[in-house]
């Protein structure tokens, strides 16, 4: 269990804040303050009861004690000592997770990239088919997305779509999906029924704000184009489309979904921050592998880590080792909770044992 200072400390942080903001704080301060305070209820409120079941636990070791103390009586205060016992030890857990350091990116908005892979049309399609799942499971939270670029596949599908999840709490979500899925499946042009092996890379990049790190324009270069496409007429006479190179790392970014040069330029130069910036996290990623046990949440994309068995109705998390008879419920987003749960208990799991450890 935290040290009990460290649980007073947090306690008289969250009377600070309250105090401040029944003083009058205004703009910012105010923001952040609320925002502060909105993240230490939860931890306050699990803290008391931590506190008020330990003094219970204490009250009825001293009962034991007592030498007077009846035998009916001892039976009953030691089988309500073992479930205090049991009940304290789940919440120290609990404020333990709620008090380990948290991913900056957690609570903001994610870019979704998925592309096809080994597979042709069939994986282009099973792109298609994770993009709705995605788009289905982003309804369920009220999440709102938004297609950046896409290419189509000749049929049907994608063989690259990039979109922006917006939402509170949305890469802490779906940070877990960046990696090689696998589909097993009878494709639809299959004539014979054979079962046929795709794949589709799912890269979930943290969305970079301007604040984040500065891009010198000198770095950049830029092209103009005509867009291409659906789009009639207007798509063949303006140079809409632009494409965005920066030249330090390579990283390129092309974008013609609007018909406005300016807002594609924008949403390029959003989507460019976050490229680099998950490249940045990338290479982190891959200096503190060797000083983990799991890779769970490393965003490895040449991993393979989940496979969809159509015939078999089922989908395998390889990093859990979970596997679920729900496809379908998964597939429509409504059973992708339990796969995120299991995952971000992996994750918690390995940080609890990282901190013990020092």
């Amino acid at each position: 269990m935290a040290a009990n200072d460290n649980l007073d400390l947090i306690l008289r942080r969250h009377d600070e804040i309250g105090a401040r903001l029944t003083e009058g704080v205004a703009g910012a301060e105010y923001s952040a303050l609320s925002r502060e305070l909105s993240d230490l209820e939860p931890v306050v409120a699990a803290i008391k009861s931590f506190r008020t079941k330990e003094k219970e636990r204490r009250d009825l070791e001293t009962m034991l004690k007592d030498p007077g103390l009846d035998q009916e009586m001892r039976v009953m205060a030691s089988a309500e000592l073992a479930a205090a016992e049991a009940e304290s030890e789940t919440m120290a857990k609990a404020i333990r997770i709620s008090l380990l350091p948290k991913d900056a990116a957690d609570e903001g908005n994610a870019i979704l990239e998925v592309r096809a892979g080994t597979g042709g049309d069939e994986a282009a399609l099973f792109a298609g088919d994770l993009l709705r799942m995605y788009v289905k499971y982003a309804e369920r939270k009220r999440w709102t997305v938004e297609v950046l670029s896409m290419s189509e596949g000749t049929a049907g599908g994608y063989k690259e779509i990039v979109a922006e999840i917006a939402g509170r709490g949305v890469f802490a979500r779906l940070k877990f999906e960046s990696g090689v899925h696998r589909v097993q499946r009878v494709p639809a042009t299959e004539t014979q029924g054979r079962i046929h092996t795709s794949a589709a890379t799912v890269a979930v990049l943290p969305v970079a704000e301007e604040a984040d790190f500065v891009i010198n324009e000198a770095d950049l270069k830029i092209d103009t184009m005509r867009s291409s496409g659906a789009g009639g007429q207007h798509v063949n006479k303006t140079e809409s489309a632009i494409r965005i190179t920066h030249l330090p790392t390579g990283v390129v970014v092309a974008m013609q979904e609007e018909r406005s040069q300016h807002r594609n330029r924008a949403k390029a130069m959003a989507l460019l921050r976050s490229r680099i910036l998950d490249a940045r996290n990338q290479k982190l990623d891959a200096e503190r592998a060797q000083e983990r046990r799991s890779q769970v949440g490393s965003g490895d994309r040449s991993q393979r880590i989940r496979t969809y068995n159509f015939p078999q109705g089922r989908v395998t998390d390889h990093r859990v080792n979970l596997t679920l008879y729900s496809l379908e419920r998964v597939m429509e987003g409504d059973g992708l909770d339990e796969i995120v749960d299991a995952l971000t208990a992996e994750r918690q799991a390995e940080l609890l044992a990282q901190q013990a450890a020092l």
